[in-house]
């Protein structure tokens, strides 16, 4: 060896020596990593030994004692820290089940995937419907046939919203919500008018009657009818009778009641129009709601679908390589290091793509969720990933159109205005109320007297009569005023409470502009954010290409190592990845804007159409 040799040599050995030491300081946490990863540490300071040797020769590190103990000074101490590094190996490898380890796989075969993601990752087999798709019945579970997997269908976003609009479960319950508020408001309007009430009654019952007169009208002088013994009305004294009534009654009749003068009565169907609007306004709200999370969501499975595109691409990619390596491997022209290398990436990669894998196919159950859709469809997005244009308006702008006439504010205005319109409903308990009332009717009735019995010379006997039928009729009017004078403070703390209440929802107000503040200026901030980061992402994604395409070259000529080809690869990917995050960005933080100014429809009945940019609105 010449003299660039031996300075080589005494180069490497000084290198050595100071290695030894700091990978016996960080032993403590290489415990802490997986075997595979201390394995590509391991390999990572084999190429220094080769130097001087053949490169497809592989470094053998040895374990035995008495090697040790012959090896040379210069580098025992190199060879004792990699001693102790594979004894802790060795100990991690134990800690691995035997059913789980897999030596001796072919690197270059890739283990399939599991069926589940395939049935779940499947692509589009037609388009779907928005007229076609009705949601499951509300208070039904699906079969277990229904569950199986059905067909994968395309939708685009603006069919989502649709669906969306027409199928929301959330949507319908609030929709039921403004029917029960107006169905409210038509009862307490019926207080204007006057009552009519149908009154019918009957009863049938028996009775017996004992009658005993201990003094007599004999000699009161009221003349020969009250004389004895033939006196018509003469009841002697010691005289008595018993006797049973058996009777048969029915009544009907008519009663009109009109409140002439009622404070409370006008409180009330305020109250009842302003819960209305509150209603109306909270739908509106949900519409906006709705259609941000869908959006989300629609955007999101677009990245989710990109992702493992890339995936895909990084994976083949890889195996390509490996191949190569693989290849260059037996031909002698480069370490096994490298083959080991990119078969610990390959499978890193392949790892990633599973992953991304599930999480489109989480990301498509999300969708269907939100759609309410069957639960044998599973939606895929048919919209090509794009970003969309800037916002419009700047943040002034956006912070007035934002506020003027947004719903959520609107609906705690609603709410205080009710609250203060039952309190003086409340509070006109303790006023006069008059009312006007008008009864008319009429009665039937029939009296049986049987079982008469006299004693002691009889008694009353005028006034019994064995069948009696009576028919008769009544009619009232008059006024009614009531006016509560005392009732221990319960109406006025009633209205307290509600006052207070009131008090409270104008507090509710200011918190929720601020919310609403903070949240349009959080999208606005981060859209443009987003469109900076995009336009360096597209920079980065063209430089990192062209990066890749001539490492690869370099590579494969012999000029670049296989340490600089995984470098620019994973470089690329993240550039890939970092564009591809930046455009989800755009898109989002977009339709986090418009739904701050999205004009919505307060009426059910009303056809709500999807709006996917901001149309239509002026600056003030």
């Amino acid at each position: 060896m010449g003299k660039g040799g031996c300075w080589r040599r005494s180069r490497w050995r000084q290198r050595g020596k100071a290695a030894a030491w700091p990978i016996k300081a960080r032993l403590p946490g290489l415990r802490r990593l997986g075997s595979l990863s201390l394995g590509m540490l391991l390999l990572s300071l084999a190429p220094p030994l080769a130097w001087g040797r053949p490169l497809a020769q592989p470094l053998l590190l040895s374990s035995d004692p008495a090697r040790l103990a012959t090896a040379p000074a210069d580098t025992a101490g190199l060879e004792r820290s990699w001693h102790e590094l594979d004894q802790q190996l060795r100990a991690l490898d134990g800690l691995i089940p035997a059913d789980m380890r897999v030596p001796g796989l072919d690197p270059r075969v890739v283990p399939p995937l599991p069926q589940v993601l395939q049935q779940a990752n499947a692509p589009a087999s037609s388009e779907l419907n928005p007229a076609k798709v009705a949601p499951a019945a509300p208070l039904s579970l699906p079969s277990p046939s229904i569950l199986q997997a059905g067909p994968v269908q395309s939708v685009t976003l603006e069919q989502a919203l649709s669906i969306a609009f027409a199928n929301s479960a959330t949507l319908q319950v609030q929709r039921e919500q403004v029917a029960a508020s107006l169905a409210q408001l038509r009862a307490s309007q019926g207080l204007y008018w006057p009552t009519l009430s149908a009154i019918a009654s009957g009863s049938s019952g028996q009775s017996g009657s004992s009658l005993y007169a201990p003094v007599g009208n004999t000699g009161l002088g009221f003349g020969p009818n009250f004389a004895m013994p033939s006196g018509a009305f003469a009841v002697p004294t010691g005289g008595g009778a018993y006797l049973n009534n058996y009777s048969n009654s029915v009544s009907a009749g008519l009663q009109l009641t009109y409140a002439l003068v009622d404070f409370a009565r006008n409180p009330a169907v305020q109250a009842a129009r302003s819960q209305l609007d509150s209603a109306r306004n909270t739908y509106a709200s949900q519409l906006r709601s709705l259609q941000l999370q869908v959006s989300e969501a629609y955007f999101q499975l677009q990245q989710a679908d990109q992702t493992v595109r890339i995936n895909q691409a990084t994976l083949a990619n890889d195996l390509v390589i490996l191949a190569e390596s693989l290849d260059l491997q037996r031909a002698g022209l480069v370490p096994r290091l490298n083959g080991l290398r990119r078969n610990a990436i390959s499978a890193s990669d392949q790892e990633t793509l599973i992953q991304s894998l599930a999480d489109r196919a989480v990301a498509r159950r999300q969708l269907a969720v939100l759609l309410n859709l069957p639960p044998q469809i599973t939606p895929a997005a048919r919209d090509p990933i794009r970003p969309l244009a800037r916002w419009p308006l700047n943040l002034e702008e956006s912070l007035l159109a934002a506020y003027r006439g947004n719903p959520e504010l609107e609906t705690i205005l609603a709410t205080r205005d009710a609250l203060l319109r039952q309190r003086d409903g409340i509070a006109a308990g303790l006023l006069p109320k008059l009312s006007l009332f008008a009864a008319g009717g009429g009665s039937a009735s029939s009296t049986s007297t049987f079982d008469v019995t006299a004693s002691g010379g009889g008694c009353c006997g005028a006034t019994v009569i064995p069948m009696l039928n009576q028919n008769g009729y009544d009619w009232s009017m008059g006024l009614t005023l009531q006016w509560l004078l005392f009732d221990g403070g319960n109406t006025a703390n009633q209205a307290e409470a509600l006052a207070r209440r009131a008090a409270a929802s104008s507090q509710s107000y200011a918190a929720e502009r601020n919310v609403i503040r903070l949240r349009l200026e959080t999208a606005f901030f981060n859209h443009e954010a987003s469109l900076a980061k995009l336009a360096a992402a597209r920079r980065g994604v063209s430089a990192a290409l062209e990066a890749f395409r001539d490492v690869k070259l370099r590579y494969q000529t012999g000029l670049s190592s296989e340490v600089d080809l995984s470098d620019t690869q994973r470089q690329l990917v993240t550039s890939l990845l970092q564009r591809l995050n930046a455009t989800v960005g755009v898109n989002i933080t977009y339709a986090r804007l418009l739904r701050e100014l999205l004009p919505m429809p307060r009426d059910p009945s009303t056809i709500v159409k999807p709006q996917l940019i901001l149309d239509g609105l002026k600056p003030l």
